[in-house]
């Protein structure tokens, strides 16, 4: 896929990040994987993210991530599939061409590893990354690697195949800072946990989208509150939030990493074999499982 068609389709509509499910012998099931993202393949994601953060791309190996990405692309049909890479620039960019091999329309370019970096060490690692492939990339402002708006203004000066931002920061101004300097340069997506909550804030921000992790469960009540927020009906995406966002995130709160944990249990309670997830995560509790049903099982449509 050409980088603005990417950019065109990030754009289009809701995102998403499929959970990656694991066997019990922890490798990756990709019988199972191919399965619950045939599923969400119809309820109209304008793009897909494999091994992305809620795909636990922290928790793979490098190698296992083409594998992932095929198979993503052969079950998603003609979604997107946008593939995350990341960790130090030489581990990064042969991560991005491996995924451009295995067939990604795109990347997501998450934070490097560990320590802290200047904006031109920053603008030197997403070149390099953007440099090593043909395909378009997005960066994820998050954590230890954000970006100020000059130095993302260079970036897309530097690199036509820069085509997204996405935020993980909750920092409003800054996200309207670089909505204000790179105009319609870039496609702004919303990435934080459970991104609903924050939704209509960043809408007022530039960002026309975000990536819904509950969607990986719930994928018709994520399209209902993302129409529902273009649409401007307040009073709809008023009574979502109160009746299932803030009660999910309520769920999500008893844990540390249960904003990856509590997707991969609502997964499993709608039939699907996502399996566990890896260490250092845990998995919810039986008691929070069954809380999670019950959420769901009230908020069907």
């Amino acid at each position: 896929m050409e980088p603005k068609a990417l950019q065109a389709a990030l754009a289009g509509g809701l995102l998403s990040f499929p959970v990656t499910p694991f066997d019990g012998d922890g490798a990756f099931n990709e019988v199972a994987y191919g399965e619950h993202v045939g599923w969400l393949s119809q309820f109209d994601a304008s793009v897909l993210f494999a091994a992305g953060g809620t795909g636990e791309f922290f928790s793979l190996a490098p190698d296992e991530v083409p594998a992932i990405i095929r198979a993503a692309k052969s079950a998603a049909g003609d979604t997107p599939i946008v593939a995350g890479c990341g960790y130090g620039t030489r581990i990064a960019t042969a991560m991005a061409t491996d995924a451009q091999r295995a067939g990604a329309d795109g990347l997501l370019l998450l934070p490097h590893y560990l320590i802290g970096a200047s904006q031109t060490g920053l603008y030197e690692h997403v070149r390099a990354v953007c440099d090593a492939v043909d395909i378009g990339v997005v960066v994820y402002n998050r954590d230890n690697s954000i970006l100020q708006p000059e130095t993302l203004a260079r970036l897309a000066e530097s690199c036509p195949n820069l085509v997204g931002f996405k935020d993980g920061t909750g920092d409003v101004a800054l996200a309207r800072r670089v909505t204000v300097t790179l105009g319609d340069r870039l496609t702004y997506v919303g990435g934080l946990p459970t991104a609903e909550l924050f939704a209509e804030a960043y809408l007022a921000a530039g960002f026309t989208t975000y990536s819904s992790a509950v969607f990986n469960f719930v994928p018709q009540l994520a399209q209902t509150f993302y129409q529902a927020l273009r649409a401007g009906d307040r009073a709809r995406t008023e009574a979502l939030l109160q009746n299932f966002f803030y009660p999910f995130m309520n769920i999500r709160d008893r844990g540390t990493g249960y904003a990856v944990s509590a997707i991969k249990a609502g997964v499993r309670i709608q039939g699907f074999d996502a399996g566990p997830v890896r260490p250092p995560l845990t998995d919810l509790t039986e008691k929070e499982t069954e809380m999670l049903a019950r959420l769901i099982e009230r908020n069907r449509s």
